[in-house]
């Protein structure tokens, strides 16, 4: 039996982390080791698109992964384990992560990719005024004017800040451009931009 019909068996023919019964192919989920049905997904276009290119990435899109999270299969465990950690900052997929289970096997390979490292261990969070989580690169929205100190403007409400560094060893502080200047400014004034 080749591995497309083993894996349209498996998965009845349906995408197996959203359901979708359209453009579906199959996703090796790295790192692969044979390149069997074992080591693979039955997905959707729209599902592969988003995995593959963060910056496609839909949130509301992975709300399926509640259900595909109680799959017995560990290709699929592994991947909504990975988007799960992706899609940390929206708030609902951590307590998705903190029900599902995996056995300690499954669970090494969902993190041989280096996937959701930063939620292991004592890393600095930078957290905005609602909560979420800012990575670098993000684009945020001042919440309040801030007299800015030595540039001798005030940054108004409302001004988006894009392409955010985020300050390594405080997690009150973020840098970022206003005015073409590079200021400091604290997380508790900003709000990430969706």
């Amino acid at each position: 039996m080749s591995i497309e019909k083993e894996l349209q068996a498996r998965s009845e023919a349906r995408c197996e982390l959203c359901g979708s019964t359209t453009d579906l192919k199959i996703y090796e989920v790295q790192p692969s080791s044979k390149g069997n049905a074992e080591d693979s997904i039955f997905a959707c276009t729209t599902c592969v698109t988003q995995i593959e290119d963060p910056e496609q990435v839909v949130p509301n899109h992975w709300r399926c992964l509640n259900d595909s999270m109680w799959s017995q299969v560990p290709a699929v465990q592994v991947m909504t384990w990975r988007m799960l950690n992706r899609l940390r900052s929206e708030g609902w997929p951590v307590d998705l992560l903190d029900m599902m289970y995996m056995d300690e096997e499954t669970l090494i390979w969902a993190k041989a990719t280096g996937e959701g490292e930063e939620a292991d261990g004592d890393t600095v969070k930078h957290i905005d005024s609602n909560g979420v989580v800012l990575q670098a690169g993000d684009t945020v929205v001042l919440i309040k004017d801030l007299n800015v100190k030595g540039g001798g403007f005030t940054a108004k409400r409302g001004t988006a800040v894009r392409r955010i560094s985020l300050v390594a060893d405080n997690p009150e502080h973020i840098e970022g451009r206003v005015n073409d200047q590079r200021i400091v400014i604290l997380t508790k004034f900003v709000k990430k931009s969706k």
